[in-house]
């Protein structure tokens, strides 16, 4: 290793991974460390993903996907099920190797990686941040850098330490918690989503398919209704009505960030990509796909400004994100402020709704437009992400 490269990378997740590809494919030297003795460990995601958010990156491969998603079941308090069918749309993943994969294509591109480097503290120089301290088989050490990229996480310290504002309303944080389970009997090219106040109030609860009657099942609830029943309860309650005796093969637990991104994702000598900056879907929870994006576009920009010997130029990160995916996720966002107070009868009556609509002319447009209909300002947000 040397003591200095153009840029450093804090974490191996997908955002991580594309922003240290995207970076050394400019020509730059990258280093990308990662906390934990593995890439892609330990896994805290349902691990579902639309075909296009994979395929922007990297061939799709079946040695990383678990099911191909064709899909979509809705599930009402009063047990109607409707089932929407999107063609060859997704994947679940297995994250542990897709994640190898995806930090195997930073190393193609040039980036050098280590693992059980974690860091504690940056670096800096005139009030720019100029690299990171961190820790190595029990020995300190520091490396300079020209950019660091932060994608350690929804904790994302380092983001902290550069004087960011990392700060979230605990409402927008969701409690969440997922099992991998065996012998759950679904069908495994449909992801399922259970709404209602029993299951998983002010949020939704999953079971996503992972081939051999394996799935991951689990729900987030906002940080409101945590406080009052945990996340670990609401499965607890699912997992005893619908699949007593199922053997129980990992279990994860944590926050996900369903905000709006941070007001400032880059400063000077820094960026955040991934959970760090909040690129988190609000509507959803999911982070895989904006997280890679949120990578590629401060990678290449980080790697433009070593280049062009015009560090400021990472500045324009924060706009870039907005123009590609940050409106977008501000639509979302007031969606999910829509649609999260429901009543039971008013999920009931979606279902009911979209049972009347034939099979083939089904789609999640029309499923948020019945579930909005006496919201006119929505519909016009639907209409941006739906049919724009």
């Amino acid at each position: 290793m040397k003591s200095d490269y153009d840029i450093i990378v804090v974490g191996a997740g997908p955002a991580g991974s594309m922003a240290a590809r995207f970076a050394a494919e400019e020509g730059v030297s990258v280093l990308m460390l990662e906390k934990d003795r593995d890439v892609g460990y330990p896994v805290r995601c349902g691990e579902a993903i639309s075909k296009a958010g994979v395929e922007e990156f990297i061939p799709s491969d079946d040695k990383w996907i678990a099911a191909k998603i064709s899909k979509f079941s809705f599930n009402a308090p009063d047990g109607s099920e409707a089932i929407i069918d999107f063609g060859d749309a997704g994947y679940v993943l297995e994250r542990r190797i897709f994640d190898y994969e995806l930090a195997r294509t930073a190393a193609e591109a040039g980036a050098e990686i280590l693992t059980r480097a974690y860091v504690n503290g940056l670096l800096f120089d005139a009030g720019k941040v100029s690299g990171v301290k961190y820790e190595i088989n029990g020995e300190a050490k520091e490396v300079k850098a020209k950019v660091v990229i932060a994608a350690d996480g929804v904790e994302s310290r380092v983001g902290r330490w550069a004087g960011l504002e990392t700060h979230i309303d605990f409402r927008d944080m969701e409690s969440a918690v997922q099992i991998t389970a065996a012998n759950i009997p679904v069908d495994q090219n449909t992801l399922y989503f259970y709404f209602g106040k029993d299951v998983a109030p002010n949020g939704y609860f999953w079971v996503f398919p992972k081939g051999h009657n394996k799935a991951n099942i689990g729900l987030g609830v906002s940080g409101l209704i945590g406080k009052k029943k945990s996340a670990q309860s609401f499965l607890d309650d699912f997992m005893s009505k619908h699949y007593p005796n199922a053997p129980v093969l990992t279990k994860i637990a944590g926050g996900v960030p369903c905000s709006i991104t941070l007001d400032k994702i880059s400063g000077p000598g820094i960026m955040l990509v991934g959970d760090a900056a909040r690129q988190v879907n609000p509507l959803s929870g999911g982070g895989i796909a904006s997280g890679m994006i949120g990578g590629k576009i401060a990678g290449t920009i980080a790697g433009e400004a070593i280049k062009q010997n015009k560090i400021d130029h990472i500045l324009t990160y924060d706009k870039a994100w907005q123009d590609r995916l940050g409106k977008r996720h501000e639509t979302f966002n007031r969606i999910k402020e829509g649609i999260y107070n429901f009543s039971d009868d008013k999920f009931n009556s979606i279902a009911h709704s979209i049972l009347k609509i034939p099979i083939e002319k089904r789609t999640l447009g029309k499923v948020f437009t019945t579930a909005l209909m006496n919201n006119p300002s929505l519909l016009v947000d639907i209409a941006k992400v739906f049919v724009v």
